[in-house]
């Protein structure tokens, strides 16, 4: 069984909102609540969720840009808010790293692509220029680039060879885990599935565990071991990916699903599958609705489901929060 890398445990995050000269707290925005999950060695997690269900504040706080309500982060079993702070800059920021949505933002366009991926190293290692600049090459060529890149600026490549020379950086620390922000999704359609299978070779070259943000499904589907599908700060369903979208047991996973299958009919082709579609916007994280949070959308809510918060059920190699999962 692979080893556990990283595990949240209960992560909470508010934000207060602050109103008046004093800066009085009115109220908190929940942007997380309650959120675990695993993430093993050499494996994929994919965080899916409309904007705003909170994946990008776990990203965050597994990133250290944000610090936590309450919850804990475990890096190989030990709670990550203990390590001092010269133990995190030795032994865990290096290795987690992260490849941003947008290629053409994430790189100073006035360094040269040497400098751009061997940043990290000249700021966190001792290694001499010549060495860095080495090591810099033969991660450019581990992505399919040349050494003729090295001495080039950003603006002189395509959206997906700097997405390359983001990867290419993401890995100059040898890192054990990378967060992917959409990491396909500013590319064009031709040159996705080239970055995707270029993430999984690398990940069974190195051993890489991988956490992917994503709203394409088909992407999800593709890069991902596992899925943790997340609405207004919670988790309301999480499993192994196949399992996962061949037999989805909450209906907001099912919504998703159905909503990235829309196709035109075939002629003779079957038409009885119910597609479904949700109604309305997903409510304000500072109010959020009693009981289950779906169920304002929800087709099969109940009175139940208005007034009792679902606990998170187990259902196989799933677990689900709702009352009716199927």
């Amino acid at each position: 069984m692979p080893e556990v890398l990283l595990e949240g445990r209960d992560l909470v995050k508010h934000y207060p909102v602050t109103r008046g000269i004093l800066q009085r707290t009115v109220g908190w925005v929940r942007a997380v609540d309650g959120v675990s999950f695993k993430v093993e060695q050499g494996k994929t997690l994919a965080i899916v969720g409309e904007s705003g269900a909170g994946k990008s504040t776990v990203a965050k706080a597994l990133l250290l840009l944000e610090r936590l309500t309450s919850g804990s982060i475990l890096y190989h079993g030990e709670d990550l808010y203990k390590f001092s702070p010269a133990r995190l800059k030795a032994e865990y920021r290096p290795k987690v790293s992260t490849v941003q949505q947008n290629p053409y933002s994430s790189m100073n366009p006035r360094m040269r692509i040497k400098d751009v991926v061997g940043e990290s190293m000249f700021v966190n290692t001792k290694l001499p220029r010549k060495q860095v600049y080495d090591k810099v090459a033969e991660l450019l060529s581990k992505v399919g680039l040349g050494s003729e890149a090295l001495d080039r600026y950003p603006h002189e490549f395509s959206g997906g060879q700097r997405q390359r020379i983001v990867v290419a950086r993401s890995l100059s620390m040898d890192p054990s885990l990378v967060v992917l922000d959409e990491p396909v999704s500013a590319l064009d359609v031709s040159i996705r599935a080239q970055i995707m299978n270029l993430l999984k070779d690398l990940q069974v070259e190195r051993n890489l565990s991988y956490i992917v943000i994503a709203h394409n499904l088909a992407t999800v589907r593709y890069m991902s071991h596992s899925v943790m599908i997340m609405y207004l700060g919670q988790v309301v369903e999480i499993g192994e990916t196949e399992t996962l979208f061949e037999n989805p047991l909450h209906p907001y996973t099912r919504a998703l699903i159905s909503a990235s299958q829309l196709t035109l009919p075939e002629e003779g082709e079957d038409t009885t599958t119910k597609q479904i579609i949700l109604t309305g916007e997903m409510p304000s994280p500072l109010n959020p609705p009693s009981g289950c949070r779906f169920h304002t959308r929800c087709a099969e809510a109940s009175e139940q489901c208005s007034k009792e918060i679902p606990e998170m059920r187990t259902v196989g190699t799933q677990q689900v929060m709702c009352h009716h999962y199927k």
